[in-house]
């Protein structure tokens, strides 16, 4: 996550900087997502009960969305209290791709980095996260120590940066995004 202090995991902080990066209203052609302002979709801010013009989306409207929306709901908020660095990679990953895909990298490379289930148990990957998720994170910190956080942040970038790659390969239009995608959200911690 840019701009993350790598020792504290602060939601005020993390929103402020994915706003600050998302900027004011957007409406580019080649964008799936459609009109967007603070990097708030329309879809979003409606299915979010805001009824206004894009254009005119208040920021704290757009702040209290990202914390609703993309911390506490998907559980990153429990993620942070044992590794803040990682729930930072998932707020961020779960801004732009949606929270149900950041969870399912960092379920995917738990189950990888577990050494056959040696470490703790394989689980599900089924993109929530739940008592299990949390208990193969502190198994895992519990094995690798605090430095395995660090790998494990690569392991999520690694999977993070192989979808935008396909998705640029399975869609063109979506290259013109490709280069800010992987200079701007892969190796910023």
């Amino acid at each position: 996550m840019p701009n993350a202090d790598p020792s504290t995991c602060d939601a005020d902080t993390l929103i402020d900087a994915v706003i600050d990066r998302e900027g004011r209203y957007v409406n580019h052609p080649a964008d799936r997502g459609g009109p967007t302002c603070w990097g708030i979709t329309e879809a979003v801010a409606r299915a979010e009960g805001y009824a206004g013009d894009m254009r005119a989306l208040p920021r704290t409207v757009a702040a209290a969305i990202y914390r609703r929306r993309y911390w506490l709901h998907p559980r990153f908020d429990r993620v942070a209290l044992r590794a803040p660095r990682i729930a930072a990679e998932l707020f961020d990953t779960g801004v732009n791709m949606g929270t149900a895909t950041a969870t399912g990298f960092l379920q995917r490379a738990l189950n990888a980095l577990n050494r056959g289930a040696r470490d703790y148990p394989d689980i599900a990957v089924d993109r929530l996260i739940g008592p299990r998720t949390l208990s193969a994170l502190d198994g895992f910190l519990a094995a690798r120590g605090k430095g395995g956080e660090t790998i494990l942040l690569r392991a999520m970038e690694a999977l993070q940066g192989e979808r935008y790659i396909a998705l640029a390969e399975r869609r063109p239009s979506q290259e013109a995004f490709l280069y800010g995608w992987l200079a701007n959200r892969i190796g910023q911690n």
